[in-house]
Protein backbone atom coordinates (compact mmCIF):
# COMPACT_ATOMS: atom_id res chain seq x y z
CA UNK A 1 0.00 0.00 0.00
CA UNK A 2 1.06 3.58 -0.59
CA UNK A 3 1.04 6.45 1.91
CA UNK A 4 -2.23 7.59 0.33
CA UNK A 5 -3.77 4.15 0.89
CA UNK A 6 -3.79 3.35 -2.81
CA UNK A 7 -3.25 -0.28 -3.76
CA UNK A 8 -1.12 -0.47 -6.92
CA UNK A 9 -2.65 -3.83 -7.85
CA UNK A 10 -6.01 -2.12 -8.35
CA UNK A 11 -4.50 -0.12 -11.21
CA UNK A 12 -3.21 -3.13 -13.12
CA UNK A 13 -5.35 -3.82 -16.17
CA UNK A 14 -5.38 -3.84 -19.96
CA UNK A 15 -7.24 -0.89 -21.50
CA UNK A 16 -7.48 -0.49 -25.27
CA UNK A 17 -4.85 -3.22 -25.60
CA UNK A 18 -2.31 -1.49 -23.35
CA UNK A 19 -1.27 -2.26 -19.78
CA UNK A 20 -2.02 0.24 -17.04
CA UNK A 21 -0.23 0.54 -13.70
CA UNK A 22 0.34 2.85 -10.76
CA UNK A 23 3.81 4.33 -10.33
CA UNK A 24 4.91 5.64 -6.94
CA UNK A 25 7.41 8.50 -6.64
CA UNK A 26 8.99 9.42 -3.31
CA UNK A 27 11.54 12.08 -2.41
CA UNK A 28 14.14 12.37 0.36
CA UNK A 29 11.66 14.19 2.62
CA UNK A 30 9.04 11.45 2.47
CA UNK A 31 6.60 13.21 0.15
CA UNK A 32 4.82 10.83 -2.25
CA UNK A 33 3.21 11.20 -5.67
CA UNK A 34 1.29 8.43 -7.45
CA UNK A 35 0.96 8.48 -11.24
CA UNK A 36 -1.14 6.23 -13.48
CA UNK A 37 -0.32 5.95 -17.17
CA UNK A 38 -4.06 5.89 -17.95
CA UNK A 39 -4.72 9.53 -18.75
CA UNK A 40 -1.22 10.46 -17.59
CA UNK A 41 -2.90 10.97 -14.24
CA UNK A 42 -1.58 12.45 -11.02
CA UNK A 43 -3.72 10.18 -8.84
CA UNK A 44 -2.47 11.41 -5.47
CA UNK A 45 -0.04 13.93 -4.01
CA UNK A 46 0.81 13.39 -0.35
CA UNK A 47 2.04 16.74 0.97
CA UNK A 48 3.00 17.69 4.55
CA UNK A 49 1.19 20.25 6.70
CA UNK A 50 2.86 22.64 9.16
CA UNK A 51 3.15 19.78 11.69
CA UNK A 52 4.64 17.40 9.15
CA UNK A 53 1.47 15.34 8.71
CA UNK A 54 0.89 14.06 5.18
CA UNK A 55 -2.45 14.32 3.39
CA UNK A 56 -3.59 13.79 -0.18
CA UNK A 57 -4.10 17.23 -1.71
CA UNK A 58 -5.60 16.21 -5.07
CA UNK A 59 -9.00 14.72 -5.77
CA UNK A 60 -8.72 11.28 -7.32
CA UNK A 61 -9.84 7.67 -7.64
CA UNK A 62 -8.52 4.45 -6.14
CA UNK A 63 -8.68 1.95 -9.01
CA UNK A 64 -8.39 1.72 -12.77
CA UNK A 65 -12.07 0.78 -12.91
CA UNK A 66 -12.96 4.02 -11.13
CA UNK A 67 -10.65 6.01 -13.40
CA UNK A 68 -12.09 4.60 -16.61
CA UNK A 69 -15.70 5.06 -15.45
CA UNK A 70 -15.24 8.37 -13.65
CA UNK A 71 -18.10 10.87 -13.36
CA UNK A 72 -15.40 13.54 -13.69
CA UNK A 73 -12.78 12.06 -16.01
CA UNK A 74 -10.20 14.88 -15.81
CA UNK A 75 -9.06 14.53 -12.17
CA UNK A 76 -5.28 14.94 -12.33
CA UNK A 77 -5.03 14.04 -16.00
CA UNK A 78 -2.98 15.20 -18.95
CA UNK A 79 -5.08 17.31 -21.32
CA UNK A 80 -4.57 17.57 -25.10
CA UNK A 81 -4.35 18.21 -27.91
CA UNK A 82 -5.96 21.44 -26.94
CA UNK A 83 -6.67 22.26 -23.31
CA UNK A 84 -9.77 24.35 -22.68
CA UNK A 85 -12.24 25.30 -25.42
CA UNK A 86 -12.31 25.90 -29.16
CA UNK A 87 -15.39 27.85 -30.26
CA UNK A 88 -17.90 25.98 -32.41
CA UNK A 89 -15.40 23.08 -32.58
CA UNK A 90 -13.67 24.47 -35.65
CA UNK A 91 -10.69 26.59 -36.63
CA UNK A 92 -8.75 27.82 -39.66
CA UNK A 93 -5.13 26.70 -39.87
CA UNK A 94 -2.79 26.93 -42.84
CA UNK A 95 -5.65 27.99 -45.08
CA UNK A 96 -7.78 24.95 -44.20
CA UNK A 97 -10.83 24.73 -41.97
CA UNK A 98 -10.73 21.88 -39.47
CA UNK A 99 -13.81 20.55 -37.71
CA UNK A 100 -12.97 18.88 -34.41
CA UNK A 101 -15.06 16.97 -31.89
CA UNK A 102 -17.87 18.97 -30.29
CA UNK A 103 -17.27 17.46 -26.85
CA UNK A 104 -19.08 20.23 -24.97
CA UNK A 105 -21.70 21.67 -27.30
CA UNK A 106 -21.25 23.95 -29.10
CA UNK A 107 -17.50 23.82 -28.44
CA UNK A 108 -14.58 21.42 -28.39
CA UNK A 109 -13.41 20.98 -24.78
CA UNK A 110 -10.09 19.40 -23.71
CA UNK A 111 -9.25 17.80 -27.02
CA UNK A 112 -12.54 16.11 -27.86
CA UNK A 113 -14.65 13.14 -26.81
CA UNK A 114 -11.55 11.00 -26.22
CA UNK A 115 -8.83 13.50 -25.48
CA UNK A 116 -5.48 12.62 -23.96
CA UNK A 117 -7.11 12.07 -20.56
CA UNK A 118 -8.74 8.89 -21.94
CA UNK A 119 -5.54 7.46 -23.45
CA UNK A 120 -3.13 4.87 -22.09
CA UNK A 121 0.29 6.47 -22.25
CA UNK A 122 3.45 4.47 -22.92
CA UNK A 123 5.85 4.38 -19.97
CA UNK A 124 9.23 5.39 -21.38
CA UNK A 125 11.36 5.76 -18.27
CA UNK A 126 10.89 5.40 -14.51
CA UNK A 127 13.09 6.24 -11.53
CA UNK A 128 12.47 6.72 -7.81
CA UNK A 129 11.45 10.36 -8.28
CA UNK A 130 10.48 10.65 -11.93
CA UNK A 131 8.42 9.08 -14.70
CA UNK A 132 8.44 9.89 -18.41
CA UNK A 133 5.43 8.88 -20.50
CA UNK A 134 4.60 9.20 -24.19
CA UNK A 135 1.63 9.19 -26.52
CA UNK A 136 1.41 9.38 -30.31
CA UNK A 137 -1.78 11.14 -31.37
CA UNK A 138 -2.50 10.06 -34.91
CA UNK A 139 -3.23 12.43 -37.78
CA UNK A 140 -6.97 13.13 -37.76
CA UNK A 141 -7.58 12.04 -34.16
CA UNK A 142 -10.62 14.01 -32.91
CA UNK A 143 -10.28 16.01 -36.14
CA UNK A 144 -6.85 17.54 -35.43
CA UNK A 145 -4.20 17.45 -38.19
CA UNK A 146 -0.79 15.82 -38.00
CA UNK A 147 0.83 13.00 -36.08
CA UNK A 148 1.62 14.60 -32.73
CA UNK A 149 4.29 12.81 -30.70
CA UNK A 150 4.03 13.86 -27.03
CA UNK A 151 6.10 13.23 -23.93
CA UNK A 152 5.41 14.26 -20.34
CA UNK A 153 7.85 13.91 -17.47
CA UNK A 154 6.61 14.10 -13.89
CA UNK A 155 9.35 14.74 -11.33
CA UNK A 156 9.02 14.91 -7.55
CA UNK A 157 11.92 17.08 -6.43
CA UNK A 158 13.62 17.03 -3.05
CA UNK A 159 12.25 20.55 -2.53
CA UNK A 160 8.72 19.07 -2.41
CA UNK A 161 7.79 20.30 -5.87
CA UNK A 162 5.93 18.43 -8.60
CA UNK A 163 7.54 19.47 -11.87
CA UNK A 164 5.83 18.68 -15.19
CA UNK A 165 7.88 18.88 -18.40
CA UNK A 166 6.05 18.65 -21.73
CA UNK A 167 7.56 18.01 -25.16
CA UNK A 168 5.87 17.47 -28.52
CA UNK A 169 6.70 17.31 -32.24
CA UNK A 170 4.53 17.02 -35.34
CA UNK A 171 4.77 16.11 -39.00
CA UNK A 172 2.08 18.59 -40.06
CA UNK A 173 1.01 22.07 -38.97
CA UNK A 174 -1.25 21.56 -35.98
CA UNK A 175 -2.42 22.89 -32.61
CA UNK A 176 -0.71 21.92 -29.38
CA UNK A 177 -1.89 23.23 -26.02
CA UNK A 178 -1.18 20.71 -23.27
CA UNK A 179 -1.93 21.07 -19.56
CA UNK A 180 -2.61 19.17 -16.36
CA UNK A 181 -6.06 19.17 -14.78
CA UNK A 182 -5.39 18.39 -11.12
CA UNK A 183 -8.11 19.38 -8.66
CA UNK A 184 -6.38 20.66 -5.52
CA UNK A 185 -7.60 20.93 -1.94
CA UNK A 186 -4.78 21.81 0.44
CA UNK A 187 -6.85 20.78 3.46
CA UNK A 188 -6.65 17.24 2.09
CA UNK A 189 -9.35 14.95 0.75
CA UNK A 190 -11.69 13.78 3.51
CA UNK A 191 -14.86 11.77 4.06
CA UNK A 192 -16.68 14.86 2.86
CA UNK A 193 -13.99 17.02 1.35
CA UNK A 194 -14.32 20.62 2.61
CA UNK A 195 -14.93 23.52 0.26
CA UNK A 196 -11.97 25.63 -0.82
CA UNK A 197 -13.73 28.91 -0.05
CA UNK A 198 -11.28 29.68 2.79
CA UNK A 199 -8.17 28.96 0.74
CA UNK A 200 -6.28 32.22 0.22
CA UNK A 201 -5.23 32.79 -3.39
CA UNK A 202 -2.83 35.21 -5.05
CA UNK A 203 -2.53 35.30 -8.87
CA UNK A 204 0.28 37.13 -10.67
CA UNK A 205 -1.98 38.60 -13.35
CA UNK A 206 -3.08 42.13 -14.18
CA UNK A 207 -5.53 40.89 -16.81
CA UNK A 208 -7.91 38.00 -17.40
CA UNK A 209 -9.98 36.64 -20.31
CA UNK A 210 -13.71 37.54 -20.14
CA UNK A 211 -16.02 34.84 -21.51
CA UNK A 212 -19.55 34.54 -22.85
CA UNK A 213 -22.29 32.23 -21.53
CA UNK A 214 -20.65 29.15 -23.13
CA UNK A 215 -17.20 30.00 -21.74
CA UNK A 216 -15.69 31.31 -24.99
CA UNK A 217 -13.52 34.45 -24.86
CA UNK A 218 -15.31 37.57 -26.03
CA UNK A 219 -12.14 38.74 -27.74
CA UNK A 220 -10.24 41.03 -25.39
CA UNK A 221 -8.14 40.82 -22.26
CA UNK A 222 -9.64 42.81 -19.39
CA UNK A 223 -8.04 44.49 -16.41
CA UNK A 224 -8.65 42.67 -13.13
CA UNK A 225 -8.64 45.95 -11.17
CA UNK A 226 -12.00 46.65 -9.52
CA UNK A 227 -13.40 43.18 -10.30
CA UNK A 228 -13.81 39.87 -8.42
CA UNK A 229 -10.86 38.67 -10.54
CA UNK A 230 -8.28 40.86 -8.81
CA UNK A 231 -6.10 38.37 -6.95
CA UNK A 232 -2.95 40.48 -7.22
CA UNK A 233 -3.18 40.69 -3.45
CA UNK A 234 -4.35 37.69 -1.38
CA UNK A 235 -8.09 36.98 -1.24
CA UNK A 236 -10.11 34.02 -0.04
CA UNK A 237 -11.44 32.06 -3.02
CA UNK A 238 -14.97 32.22 -1.63
CA UNK A 239 -14.88 35.93 -0.86
CA UNK A 240 -16.32 37.02 -4.22
CA UNK A 241 -17.20 33.72 -5.87
CA UNK A 242 -20.92 34.52 -5.89
CA UNK A 243 -20.58 38.22 -6.69
CA UNK A 244 -23.23 39.97 -8.76
CA UNK A 245 -20.93 40.07 -11.76
CA UNK A 246 -21.68 38.90 -15.30
CA UNK A 247 -18.35 37.10 -15.59
CA UNK A 248 -18.88 35.22 -12.34
CA UNK A 249 -22.32 34.21 -13.59
CA UNK A 250 -20.97 33.08 -16.97
CA UNK A 251 -18.47 30.80 -15.24
CA UNK A 252 -20.85 29.70 -12.45
CA UNK A 253 -18.00 30.90 -10.24
CA UNK A 254 -14.41 31.04 -11.43
CA UNK A 255 -13.70 29.30 -14.73
CA UNK A 256 -11.45 31.87 -16.36
CA UNK A 257 -7.99 32.18 -17.81
CA UNK A 258 -5.65 34.68 -16.18
CA UNK A 259 -2.87 36.30 -18.23
CA UNK A 260 0.31 35.60 -16.27
CA UNK A 261 2.41 38.74 -15.97
CA UNK A 262 5.45 38.31 -18.19
CA UNK A 263 7.36 41.35 -16.89
CA UNK A 264 8.45 39.42 -13.81
CA UNK A 265 11.72 37.55 -13.11
CA UNK A 266 12.26 33.98 -14.26
CA UNK A 267 11.92 31.47 -11.43
CA UNK A 268 13.84 28.39 -10.23
CA UNK A 269 16.61 29.02 -12.74
CA UNK A 270 14.37 27.98 -15.66
CA UNK A 271 14.17 30.30 -18.68
CA UNK A 272 10.69 31.74 -19.11
CA UNK A 273 9.31 30.18 -15.92
CA UNK A 274 7.05 32.74 -14.22
CA UNK A 275 5.23 32.87 -10.92
CA UNK A 276 1.57 32.21 -11.70
CA UNK A 277 -0.20 31.77 -8.35
CA UNK A 278 0.14 31.09 -4.64
CA UNK A 279 -2.57 29.19 -2.76
CA UNK A 280 -2.62 28.86 1.05
CA UNK A 281 -4.83 26.80 3.35
CA UNK A 282 -4.81 28.54 6.76
CA UNK A 283 -5.59 25.60 9.06
CA UNK A 284 -3.06 23.08 7.70
CA UNK A 285 -0.55 25.76 6.77
CA UNK A 286 -0.02 24.14 3.36
CA UNK A 287 1.07 26.46 0.58
CA UNK A 288 1.18 25.61 -3.15
CA UNK A 289 3.09 27.92 -5.46
CA UNK A 290 2.46 27.50 -9.18
CA UNK A 291 5.03 28.43 -11.81
CA UNK A 292 4.71 28.06 -15.57
CA UNK A 293 6.25 28.95 -18.90
CA UNK A 294 2.75 29.31 -20.38
CA UNK A 295 1.07 32.71 -20.98
CA UNK A 296 -2.07 31.77 -19.04
CA UNK A 297 -3.40 29.84 -16.08
CA UNK A 298 -7.04 28.76 -15.87
CA UNK A 299 -8.62 29.09 -12.44
CA UNK A 300 -11.51 26.66 -12.11
CA UNK A 301 -13.28 26.27 -8.78
CA UNK A 302 -14.90 22.86 -9.39
CA UNK A 303 -18.29 24.51 -9.77
CA UNK A 304 -19.89 21.43 -11.34
CA UNK A 305 -18.83 18.66 -8.97
CA UNK A 306 -21.89 16.87 -7.59
CA UNK A 307 -20.76 15.18 -4.38
CA UNK A 308 -19.85 11.80 -5.89
CA UNK A 309 -17.30 9.58 -4.13
CA UNK A 310 -13.69 9.04 -5.14
CA UNK A 311 -10.57 7.77 -3.39
CA UNK A 312 -11.37 5.92 -0.18
CA UNK A 313 -15.05 6.80 -0.52
CA UNK A 314 -14.30 10.50 0.00
CA UNK A 315 -17.04 12.73 -1.37
CA UNK A 316 -16.38 15.71 -3.62
CA UNK A 317 -19.09 18.40 -3.51
CA UNK A 318 -19.14 21.47 -5.74
CA UNK A 319 -16.27 23.86 -4.99
CA UNK A 320 -14.34 21.31 -2.96
CA UNK A 321 -11.27 21.92 -5.15
CA UNK A 322 -9.56 24.46 -7.36
CA UNK A 323 -7.61 23.96 -10.58
CA UNK A 324 -4.71 26.03 -11.88
CA UNK A 325 -4.30 24.80 -15.45
CA UNK A 326 -1.23 26.29 -17.15
CA UNK A 327 -2.02 26.82 -20.83
CA UNK A 328 -2.37 29.09 -23.83
CA UNK A 329 -5.48 31.21 -23.77
CA UNK A 330 -8.79 29.52 -24.66
CA UNK A 331 -9.89 29.49 -28.30
CA UNK A 332 -6.58 30.99 -29.42
CA UNK A 333 -6.86 29.69 -33.04
CA UNK A 334 -10.01 31.80 -33.41
CA UNK A 335 -8.65 34.78 -31.47
CA UNK A 336 -5.95 36.57 -33.52
CA UNK A 337 -4.90 38.82 -30.62
CA UNK A 338 -3.93 35.84 -28.42
CA UNK A 339 -0.61 33.99 -28.42
CA UNK A 340 -1.04 31.18 -30.95
CA UNK A 341 -0.75 27.52 -29.91
CA UNK A 342 0.47 26.25 -33.28
CA UNK A 343 3.21 23.71 -33.87
CA UNK A 344 4.90 23.13 -37.22
CA UNK A 345 7.16 20.33 -38.49
CA UNK A 346 10.72 20.90 -37.30
CA UNK A 347 9.59 22.78 -34.20
CA UNK A 348 9.58 21.38 -30.67
CA UNK A 349 6.80 22.25 -28.24
CA UNK A 350 8.11 22.61 -24.72
CA UNK A 351 6.35 23.63 -21.55
CA UNK A 352 7.25 23.50 -17.86
CA UNK A 353 4.80 23.77 -14.98
CA UNK A 354 5.80 23.44 -11.33
CA UNK A 355 3.51 22.96 -8.33
CA UNK A 356 5.78 23.66 -5.33
CA UNK A 357 4.56 22.69 -1.84
CA UNK A 358 5.66 24.35 1.38
CA UNK A 359 4.13 25.30 4.73
CA UNK A 360 3.35 28.45 6.65
CA UNK A 361 2.95 28.58 10.42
Amino acid sequence: MTKSGLDPQKFEAVVDGKKTALYVLENSKGMEVCVCNYGGTLVSIMAPDKKGNLADVVLGYDSIEALTNAPEPTFGTAIGRYGNRIADAKFLLGGQVYNVSMSQKPNCLHGGFKGFHFKVWDVLEVSKQSIRIGYLSADGEEGFPGNLNCEITYTLTNDNAVRIDYKATTDKLTLCNLTNHSYFNLAGVQETTPLVNDHVLTINADRFIPINSVCIPVGARAEVAGTPFDFRTPHKIGERIDADDVQIKNGAGYDHCFCVNQNTPDQLGIAGLKLAAIAEEPVSGRVMTTYTTEPGVQLYTANWLSGFAGIGGCKFPARSAFCLEAQHHPDSPNQPSFEQATLAPGEVYRQVTVYAFSTKK
